[in-house]
């Protein structure tokens, strides 16, 4: 999956597999929600990651001999973050539709220049300024438009956003050239560790496994984590992130399909509003980053030419 030999993949390439894991991502909001029929929500989180870490462990048993105490160090705190990330999503996706879920989730893109602020005084530009303004519209939509107004779970998954926010923060500040398959086990043995000590802690409560319950779980434990995790971390690095966040704005988009097409979730007018001004919050402010940094670009090429000319 890495690419090989250092050799940089093409800009189509990468796309394709960055729209690849979106659907992925997308589709374990319908395979949650169909486990979680069977399995109590703290519990699939559990067993998902607990499989992630064997499918992980075996296919890393050839590198385990380059695992370093400071691998082990920077990945149990990357999955510490990306524990909070999975407990909430898999709480706030329990309590409401995986449409509303998505959509909600995706506010991290908005929610990281304003932790990068906060914390390290990093300029907000208007145009966030303005996707964050457009953000709380379509949230007051959601919760207007809903039969339960902003729910327990909507809220959750905004906690979510947050939490994500967080663990994508915490890769940039705390890795550096580790090995992307043993920071990923290590990610998800942290993981793992966190969902078993929260079962111990709270009352086990009776349910059985059925088919839909284990091919959930396999679904979630193997696409949108041990294959997901590694396509991002090999690939990503090869372009910029305002495209990488673009493209991950599709994530709710198939999440919304599969509610739809699957499960029968409607949305009331006022549902699909909140949702079409949150995905324009969240992919206007990243588009326009684009296309400036595309002038950038061509300026700096332009002037480049004109140097070489004289």
């Amino acid at each position: 999956m890495n690419p090989a030999h250092g050799t940089a993949p093409s800009q189509a390439k990468v796309t394709s597999i960055l729209v690849l894991t979106t659907l992925m991502w997308g589709g374990s909001f319908l395979f949650n929600k169909l486990g979680m029929r069977e399995v109590p929500p703290v519990q699939f989180f559990c067993f998902r990651f607990v499989l992630a870490t064997v499918i992980m462990g075996a296919a890393c048993l050839p590198r385990l001999a380059g695992l370093s105490r400071e691998t082990v160090i920077r990945g149990a705190i990357v999955g510490l973050a990306l524990a909070a990330v999975n407990l909430s999503f898999v709480l706030g996706i329990s309590g409401t539709t995986i449409s509303r879920a998505g959509y909600l989730n995706n506010l991290f893109v908005l929610i990281i220049p304003l932790l990068s602020f906060a914390l390290w005084r990093e300029r907000v530009d208007r145009v966030t300024v303005g996707g964050i303004g457009l953000a709380i519209l379509g949230i007051w939509a959601l919760a207007s438009g809903g039969a339960e107004g902003f729910n327990r779970g909507d809220i959750l998954s905004t906690i979510c956003a947050l939490f994500i926010s967080v663990h994508i923060i915490v890769v940039s500040k705390v890795l550096r050239s580790e090995d992307v398959y043993l920071v990923s086990l290590v990610q998800f043995a942290t993981v793992a560790a966190v969902g078993v000590a929260v079962c111990l802690a709270l009352p086990w409560p009776s349910f059985s496994v059925g088919p839909v319950g284990a091919w959930s779980l396999a679904y979630c434990a193997i696409f949108p984590t041990v294959i997901c995790f590694t396509l991002q971390n090999a690939f990503q690095r090869y372009t910029t992130p305002t495209r990488a966040g673009l493209i991950y704005t599709l994530d709710p988009v198939w999440s919304m399909f599969g509610g739809m097409l699957i499960l029968g979730e409607r949305l009331t007018v006022r549902e699909w509003l909140g949702c079409i001004l949150i995905l324009a919050a969240v992919a206007g402010p990243l588009l326009a980053r684009l296309i400036r940094e595309r002038r950038w670009r061509d300026r700096y090429l332009s002037a480049a030419e004109k140097r070489s000319a004289e």
